[in-house]
């Protein structure tokens, strides 16, 4: 990744959220957000940037909103 998107990453508000789910017989999913996405300027790609990396589960992207998740 280049200084420039690095730093057109930073300067921008997410568009997605990535979250680690945990699905558990009988009981909802467990939800834990682990990371932060942003679109490229081109529109064909997207930067991850992960705060965790999770050993189980999947990882679920989901489009970043004002209201506390």
């Amino acid at each position: 990744m280049s200084d420039t998107t690095k730093n057109e990453s930073a300067s921008k508000a997410p568009s997605h959220i990535a979250y680690q789910v945990r699905d558990r017989e009988g009981k909802k999913g467990i939800w834990t957000r682990v990371g932060s996405v942003w679109p490229h300027t081109d529109g064909k790609g997207f930067n991850i940037q992960l705060e965790a990396v999770p050993l189980d589960g999947r990882i679920t992207l989901r489009v970043a909103t004002e209201k506390k998740d």
